[in-house]
């Protein structure tokens, strides 16, 4: 019996199977490199059930992070602000402005605002805010300029080579808790503070020699 394919068929073959193969490594490259945190998570800004300017509340009234994010210091866990935290203000301060609805309602029915969360640890992973904060970590260091931001985006990855990079030299990221001054805000929650220029690296050592700052780099340290 003849056979019902050319001879040429068995090239065309080989040459289609070498051509699918690269395009396979192609989009399984193109997958494991954009379909990381540094993309998939940076720039994240969800629309929130009240517009709450983090520009004008930090930035220009001076508001410390603490005030809403209450439990930083204490807590594992960071927390929305209350109802209660906003109304301390805002019975007062633009009691009538129509964007601060869901705020009175919450008030009214104490219902808790339902707040979009931005940064989410994987359930996999184990991160304590206030042993980051309590040995010098800023906010700054996780969540970026979160004062000059209208709405809060997220900034960096927070995936898990980026949290070595910190683990592995913790000198390059550490700040005094302590002000320099009475009265100035802790280098902690000053998301403006930054170092004398050069002085980074002789701080760093220092407060990592001072308060014995030794993060886990195994795997144990955060998958729990």
């Amino acid at each position: 019996m003849a056979n019902i394919f050319p001879k040429a068929t068995n090239v065309i073959v080989i040459k289609a199977s070498f051509v699918l193969s690269i395009v396979g490594l192609l989009a399984v490259i193109a997958v494991w490199y954009y379909f990381t945190p540094k993309y998939s998570r940076v720039g994240y800004q969800p629309v929130q059930p009240v517009a709450f300017q983090h520009d004008i509340h930090v930035g220009q009234l001076g508001l410390d992070c603490r005030y809403c994010h209450s439990y930083v210091e204490v807590s594992g866990h960071s927390n929305f602000p209350a109802t209660q935290t906003c109304m301390n203000c805002h019975r007062q301060i633009q009691a009538n402005n129509p964007k601060l609805k869901p705020i009175r309602d919450s008030w009214a029915t104490g219902q808790p605002v339902a707040w979009v969360k931005i940064h989410n640890v994987p359930d996999y992973a184990y991160f304590n805010h206030s042993a980051h904060v309590n040995r010098g970590v800023s906010c700054v260091s996780c969540h970026g300029k979160v004062n000059e931001m209208t709405v809060v985006w997220q900034h960096e990855s927070q995936s898990m080579g980026w949290c070595l990079q910190c683990h592995r030299n913790p000198e390059n990221y550490v700040r005094p808790i302590a002000a320099d001054k009475p009265g100035e805000q802790s280098p902690i929650y000053n998301l403006d503070w930054t170092a004398p220029p050069g002085k980074q690296g002789e701080i760093g050592r220092k407060l990592v020699h001072d308060w014995k700052i030794n993060p886990p780099k195994d795997c144990a340290g955060c998958h729990r």
